[in-house]
């Protein structure tokens, strides 16, 4: 009897292709969110979409961290930034979690029906390891180092810094281009060996509590006193 073949797993390339399009993409982060393009992602369409997902929220967050560190305005707009951060912070997690639940049912290491909840359940090959990060959580990495590559790179191109900053800021590019070609390397190693049977990850649920009132001890006291 013929084995099913296994699903193709997109590659990490194709993630990094995603990152660095929408980087140039006239009006991101701020526009809605592109349909599938002709690459390996495509094929996965849910999972290109939380993808861009968590690279939005990321970029997103990274601006307004900049906007955060300003000292010449008032005080309630860098309130203001460091609540948008928080939201920012917790879509770009909810939208990590999705992308892991997409491929470890992709993978068949979890119960489908049981994915999304709470306490997903694996469904592991006996001798497998368990890899201690998630492919969800790399590919946030790897949005990340796409965004510091490309603040970096615009510092190469600054008309306003002597040749020293912009060489300096070169060499750094450099490094963060190597760093982000290792952790590509890893995520492909990392969904090979699932495919294989010989590794697993989990869903692992983040449960941030600063942005739920019911369990934010000082939310919690500000509710008390309404």
């Amino acid at each position: 009897m013929t084995q099913p073949s296994p699903p193709r797993l997109p590659a990490a390339r194709d993630v990094l292709a995603l990152h660095d399009r929408l980087l140039a993409q006239a009006g991101w982060p701020q526009e809605v969110l592109g349909a599938p393009e002709a690459t390996g992602l495509a094929e996965h369409p849910e999972l290109e979409h939380w993808v861009q997902a968590n690279h939005r929220n990321n970029s997103l967050l990274w601006a307004e961290e900049d906007l955060a560190r300003r000292t010449t305005v008032a005080a309630e707009a860098i309130a203001a930034n460091k609540r948008a951060i928080d939201g920012y912070n917790q879509a770009r997690n909810d939208a990590t979690e999705r992308v892991d639940e997409i491929l470890l049912v992709a993978l068949g290491l979890v119960d489908p029906a049981s994915a999304r909840t709470d306490a997903p359940v694996s469904t592991v090959p006996t001798g497998a390891r368990l890899n201690s990060e998630t492919a969800g959580s790399m590919i946030d990495r790897l949005s990340i180092m796409a965004l510091k590559a490309h603040a970096m790179r615009q510092q190469t191109l600054r008309t306003d810094v002597d040749e020293a900053h912009r060489a300096a800021s070169q060499v750094k590019l450099q490094r963060l281009l190597q760093q982000r070609h290792d952790l590509a390397s890893c995520l492909d190693a990392l969904l090979a060996d699932a495919q294989a049977g010989r590794a697993y990850f989990k869903v692992y649920r983040q449960f941030k509590m600063y942005n739920d009132p019911r369990f934010n001890p000082e939310l919690v006291k500000e509710r008390q006193r309404l």
